[in-house]
This record gives structure tokens, sequence and C-alpha cells, in this order.
């Protein structure tokens, strides 16, 4: 019985990648060291499989940044910003796009599908002069026979990558990117080509979006774009991957019609409705790829429950035509829990990451090939018997507070406008007030702090100095910028859900469990085990010391429950829902305890609601539901006076912007420089919105410096849609990830524009 992994995590189970980048980005080290140190985790990727017993192993899943970016790379749509002149495109090119550089901006950067991962929007238009760039793809997949391990390469479809794509600027917004599919279609064939002269047999297409809603159009694309390629396709075995979600009925058939394909792949964690469709319409002599191992979360697999699935499966597809496979790329949960020394043993048991869940595949086709590892079935169920009846999962008081939320929408009492009225006569803020989304740059003495104290090397008091110190830092130098609401800069924090779920009941930390969120940013997510709750207050000592620096409001900063939820590993046996109003509670106790310190803006943080949302309409209610009233809960019991900020990052928001506004926040401040501003294109058609709003004016995950008049330039657009009174100015996302030198000329820079806009807007009066 054949076994498939989707794809597998890329920066290795140290970060050695992310290493690696920053070495090469920061000019320390050479395009060469980057290239072996990719090369060295390929070949321990690849060995690993093979060494496991994986039959189909997937090959050009790794990236130096994103797979649709080097989807870009391949078809040569370089935007002409970047002064391409053709040939294969090099590292200078391709980070200038992902990055930026001191001449140009980067790409826009969004969230790929419903996950924490980003990938780079490719700019297109009817004038994008398409040529066969990079090679990779063909150069991964020798690379990997070289070393005796043959491969299915992956590419991302050619469907997909125009359903993902945006027209550029200059271009329509209305322009029809599917009417390229014929010029990107010859590239593709030249890619099949080289992939077939190297020997390769089977070929890989990630055509995701057939989980969506699509049009009648878009099904027909797919149909065309296969039915084009199925000559250039011939004499291999086509596998198209699709994951995330079920299937829609529509698609399936256009799927499992296409000309050429020998095999689909489907999640069937995420997608239980498309067993069904498996189980009625499914085309006789194909191969299915059974998606029963999550690759999204990392909890072990309930092998017999899966066996069982698996059997059923047998018995409609045939023996030799079904392939235990990941629901879908492995990218998506942490690498190898060997790694975990210090975890608890017990939670340990419950778990798999990447590694783990490769063994997990390979015992389900062992299985079903009658070679069943017996020791290895029982100990996962004794783990998941474990896990059901432990008592630290459950906390009975905690589930009584949560069920007592049912029937109260838990709205402030005072409706916005006047609430912004009594916090402006306590707050008194000038027009275009400034402020930051709350981190400072971490630099590497202050990880060192953070690293010695968690170590035990320097004492408490140490701790509390050095970080007092570095609040005091980011403080004056925030009034010297003249920034009117200020931060602390979270020097105390590594990462923005870790902090909280450590000081939360029900979570449990990993050492090593980081996931890749975009380029060389790693995220480490909490695992949520059990029933949440808020042991004692959180941020409350450090926002007090930060407001008795200065005069000036002092932000407390709280990351909201739907991003606690949506940006951690999250338990599996009961709805997500559930656990959201929990974190909800323990939020709305750190809330009235900042109020009752004193502090009198507060930011709770929302950057991942709108990622949360479910790729199918027919969800999109109910999820958007729960998740707002989960955020009204955290501040339902301040004063008018208390002004709540949240902040919302790196997603479209314009399809949800009614229930932004249902979230009742006193002040958003939301992504919207890198999206080309299509955040204002909202509001140019009408929707009113009466609440105090900060539209990015600058993108923080660049190191380009806006000017000036760039940033006022793009505070006049908004001036443009929104009134004068309710517009904040502030940079696009927190400023961690920056260095010192660039952030600060970038805020004297937004300072100096909001002060000549203030200057032009009074002597217009």
């Amino acid at each position: 019985m054949a076994s498939h992994i989707v794809g597998y995590p890329r920066m290795g189970p140290k970060r050695e990648l992310k290493f690696a980048l920053e070495s090469f980005w920061d000019g320390k080290s050479s395009a060469e060291d980057l290239e072996k140190v990719a090369a060295d985790l390929r070949s321990s990727i690849w060995k690993q499989m093979s060494d496991t017993g994986i039959k189909y192993i997937p090959s050009n899943t790794f990236s130096y940044y994103d797979q649709v970016l080097d989807t870009t790379a391949m078809l040569g749509a370089v935007p002409p910003r970047y002064n391409w002149t053709g040939g294969e495109i090099g590292f200078s090119t391709y980070f200038s796009m992902a990055r930026g550089n001191a001449s140009v901006p980067a790409m826009e950067m969004t969230k790929w599908f419903d996950t924490n991962y980003h990938f780079i929007v490719p700019e297109l238009g009817p004038d994008v002069k398409f040529s066969y760039a990079s090679h990779k793809a063909v150069n991964e997949y020798k690379e990997a026979k070289a070393l005796g391990v043959d491969t299915v390469p992956v590419l991302v479809g050619p469907v997909t990558y125009l359903l993902f794509s945006k027209p550029a600027k200059g271009v329509e917004k209305t322009f029809p990117l599917l009417s390229l599919l014929d010029k990107i279609l010859p590239i593709y064939k030249e890619v099949i080509a080289e992939l077939k002269a190297a020997g390769a047999s089977w070929i890989q297409f990630d055509e995701a979006t057939l989980v969506k809603d699509l049009e009648s159009h878009e099904l027909e694309a797919f149909t065309k774009a296969y039915a084009e390629l199925e000559s250039s396709l011939s004499g291999l075995n086509v596998l198209i991957e699709t994951y995330f979600a079920d299937v829609p009925a529509a698609a399936f058939k256009t799927l499992t019609s296409l000309r050429g394909v020998s095999g689909f792949g489907f999640d069937l964690v995420r997608g239980t409705k498309t067993l069904d469709l498996i189980k009625s319409e499914f085309p006789a002599g194909k191969y299915l790829f059974a998606g029963v191992v999550d690759g999204r979360n990392i909890w072990a697999n309930d092998l017999e429950a899966s066996l069982a699935t698996l059997q059923s499966l047998e018995g409609i597809v045939g023996k030799d035509k079904l392939v235990v496979s990941t629901s879908s790329s492995l990218l998506h949960t942490a690498v190898d829990l060997v790694n975990e020394t210090k975890l608890d043993k017990e939670i340990k048991s419950w778990l798999a990451f990447a590694a783990q869940k490769v063994v997990e595949v390979n015992a389900l086709a062992k299985a079903l090939a009658g070679e069943k590892d017996e020791a290895f079935f029982s100990a996962n169920a004794a783990a998941q018997a474990s896990r059901k009846c432990s008592p630290r999962v459950n906390n009975e008081a905690v589930q009584k507070a949560a069920a007592a939320l049912k029937g109260s929408d838990h709205r402030r009492a005072t409706n916005v406008s006047a609430r912004l009225d009594a916090q402006q006569k306590k707050l008194n803020l000038p027009i275009l007030p400034t402020t930051t989304i709350g981190s400072f740059p971490q630099t590497i003495e202050l990880r060192r702090v953070r690293r010695e104290y968690k170590a035990k090397k320097i004492s408490e008091e140490e701790y509390i100095k050095s970080i007092k110190e570095e609040i005091h830092k980011v403080v004056k130098l925030q009034e010297e910028l003249d920034i009117d609401v200020l931060v602390h800069g979270e020097p105390e924090r590594n990462d923005m859900v870790e902090y909280f779920g450590e000081q939360l009941s029900g979570f449990a930390f990993t050492a090593n469990g980081w996931v890749q969120s975009y380029g060389s940013r790693c995220v480490k997510p909490p695992i949520i085990y059990g029933d949440v709750s808020r042991p004692k207050p959180m941020t409350v000592f450090w926002s007090t010391a930060a407001q008795s620096m200065t005069k000036r409001p002092m932000k407390g900063m709280l990351t909201g429950p739907v991003t606690i939820l949506n940006w951690s590993f999250v338990r599996n046996d009961q709805p997500r829902f559930e656990t959201c109003y929990q974190i909800a509670l323990a939020i709305k106790d750190e809330v009235e305890d900042l109020e009752k310190a004193g502090i009198t803006v507060i930011q709770i943080d929302e950057a991942a609601l709108r990622e949360g949302l479910p790729l199918r309409k027919a969800e999109h209610a109910f999820y958007l539901d729960w998740a707002v009233h989960s955020f009204r809960i955290t501040n339902v019991g301040v004063q008018d006076t208390t002004q709540i900020h949240t902040h919302m990052c790196y997603s479209n928001f314009n399809d949800i912007i009614h229930s932004i506004i249902n979230m009742d926040a006193d002040v958003i401040t939301i992504e919207n420089s890198r999206s080309d501003e299509k955040l204002l294109s909202v509001f140019r058609e009408g929707v009113k919105y009466g609440a105090g709003i900060g539209p990015g004016v600058y993108d923080i995950h660049s190191p380009r410096i806006p000017s000036t008049e760039e940033i006022a330039d793009r505070i006049n657009k908004m001036l443009a849609v929104l009134e004068t009174n309710i517009l904040w100015v502030n940079p696009d996302c927190g400023l961690k990830t920056r260095k010192y030198g660039e952030v600060k000329p970038a805020l004297e820079n937004m300072v100096s524009a909001a002060k000549l806009l203030r200057t032009q807007l009074a002597s217009a009066k």
C-alpha cells in the first residue's frame, strides 16, 4: 500500500533556514552559504521520508520565501519596478519582490487560505511578458534523484496561481486574470518537458482553490487548462491535490473529469463531507490520495479510526489505487517532537509533529497492506484514551462560565460616537493622532536577557531591571518623536500569542515547535489542550510601569481571543467557538484589571480574525457571529472613557467590514499600505465608519524607509474617504522585526507627515 506526503516544513528542526536567510540579508554570508544550508535541509527531508518508507515524496515544496513567489519567478512575472532584464531570476530580484529594497516597495503579502502562512501576491496584467525564468522545480528534482530519491515534483497549479493573483497597478481592477491562462501554460509545458526528460514519473499540481466557492467560468478554466496540458503530460502520472476544506459537488465533478489526470488528493480531516462524494462519484481506475493524517494540527492521529476510513475507501477505489496521505502540506505544523525534551510526558504522548506524521502515514499504509504494527497502534490507542479522560483537560468552573455567556450579545451600553467624545475629553488628543501598533525592535541584547532569564542564568530582579530599562528607552524615543499615544514596546514578549498562553491555564509550550509564517519569520504556536482560564494578571505590572514613565497615554497591549485561538494549535475534542469563549473570559478579566490600574487606552489585537474565516461562504455568518461576540465579551465591562483599540493585518478585510464595525471597538488600526490601499475602496463605495480608524501608512515588513511626502500622500488618500476626526496615523503592524536604524527615521517621517497635514487642515478652515 502506497504512502504520500503533500509537503514538508522548510525551516529545519532548529530554524536553520531562518538564520541562514537573515545572515544573507544582513550581508554576513554569501549566496553559496545560503544555498548549502538549503541543500542540506532538503537532503535530510528527502532521506527521512525515504528511510521511513514513503513512496510518493514531494520535491519543490522547499522555498526560500514562498511557493507562490517561486511560481511567479518560474513564470518570469516580475513587476517592472524591480528592473529585471531577463534570464534566470537570482536572489537579488527574488528577495526584492518579497521584501522590497531601498528604492521600491515589496509586492503585497496576504494569508494562504485560512492559515497563518503568508504568500506574495502576483501582480499581473495584459502586458506581462511571461518567460521560463526559474528552473527550481527541475533542479530540485534532479538534486533528489542524485541522492537516490525519486520524488514527485510539486507545482502550484496554473488556475490556482491566477485566481490568487491581482491586477497590477495601472491595470483595471476588473481585468480577467484567467484570460492569461493561454500565456502561462506554455511555460508550464516547458517545465513539464524538462521534468519528463529528467526522469520524473509523477507530477503534483496543487489546485487547492477547488475547495472555494467558484463560479462556472472559473471551474471551466480547470477543464481548459488540463485539456491544454494533456499532451504534454502524456507519459506522466498526474496528481491534482486539494486541501483545507470539502470540495463542493460541482468542483468535485470538474476535478474528477479532468483529462490526463491519474489521481486526486483530498483533505479528509477538514473535508469530511468529501467522503460522501468519493463514495458515490469517484471515477473508476483513478488513484485516490486520502488525506487522513492532519497536516495542520499537532494531535496524534487516531490510527484505528483512520484505518477504518481507509478500509471503507479501499472497497470503493481498489487496493492498488488507494494512497495514504496527509490532509495538506506539513508546512503548517511543527517539525519534530523528538526535540521536545522538556514537554510534559503525558501531553507529549498526545502529539505528533511533521516527522511523527510521516511515520503515521507509513504505519497506516502498512496496516492496510496487512503489516500492522500492533505495538505502535496499541500505544496510539492508549494515548487517545489518556487524553479523553485526563483531569487536566476539563475544568467544570470554566465550562459553566462559558455556558452562561449564551443569551447576551455583550455590547457596551453607550454608542461609539458618545464614547469617543468622552474619551477625547479625557485624552485631549490632536486631530490625526499618531501611535504605533505595539512592538518595537527586538535587539540581540534584549533576546539575550529573556533567554538568560528563562534559563535561570539571571535573577528575576536583574530581568525586571533590564526590561524596565528597555521600556524606558522606547518611551523616551516615542516622546522625542512626539508620538501621541505610546506603547511600551513589548520587550518582555517573544511572541504576542505565546506570551499570553504561557500565563493561561490549559496551554502547553514547546521549545522548538516553530512554524513558518512568511520568509524567515517563524512563530511557535501554543498548544491548547484543555479548558482555559487566567490564574492571575498578565500585563498589569509592565503596563503600569510604562505609564509611570510618561504623562502621555500608554496603551495596555493584549492579544484578542480569536487571534490566540487562530494562532495556536487548538484542541480538536470540542468546537473551536467554545474554546474561544473561554479565552475571551480570561482576556476580559485582564482588561478590567488594566482599567482598575489606571490604563485608559487598551489595545486588544485581533490580527487573525479574518484569517479564521471559513473558505466557504455558507459558513461565514456562524464564524463571524461567535468571533465578533468573543471580542465584545473582552471589553463589555469597561467605562466609556476607556478607549478600546484593536488591530488587524495582512488579509482582505473588505468582505467582512460590517463584522469589523460590529466588533464595536473605539479605534481600529488595520493593514493598508502593502495591499496598495485596497482597504480604502470599501469606504469609497459608501460604507460609513463612525469609530476611530488607522489604516497603516507604511509597510513594516520591508526595510525600506518611506518619505514624509509619501506618507502624507497616503494620509490624503485616507482623508478623501474618511472623516478627519476619526482618522489615526500609524504603521501597518508592529515593529519587532525591524532595526532601530529603520524604525526611527520611518516614525520621524510618519509624525512629520501627520503634523504637515494638521497644519494644512488648520489653514484650510
